[in-house]
């Protein structure tokens, strides 16, 4: 992990950005004491998950079996709000 005074950070804060957009963290300091931590934005964690491949997913259960409406109803009712 780096460190950074706040005079780096004003004089050269596209290089630190930059580092810090490369997945590195940077601590910032002032009189050698920390102040500040940047972290990468990690657009993974922001984002909700994927949602599953249903067909996918009802072809390794049933296999290549011919599912009535009614069934993939009940099936989608039952997993509501899981993902």
């Amino acid at each position: 992990m780096k460190t950074a005074s706040v005079r780096e950070v004003r004089h050269d804060l596209n290089r630190i950005l930059e580092r810090v957009a490369n997945g590195e963290e940077v601590l910032i300091t002032r009189r050698r004491q920390t102040v500040a931590r940047l972290l990468p934005f990690n657009r993974k964690k922001n984002i909700r998950g994927r949602m599953p491949d249903i067909s996918s997913r009802l072809k390794k259960v049933f296999g290549h079996k011919i599912i009535s409406d009614k069934t993939m109803k009940d099936i989608l009712a039952e997993n509501r709000g899981n993902w």
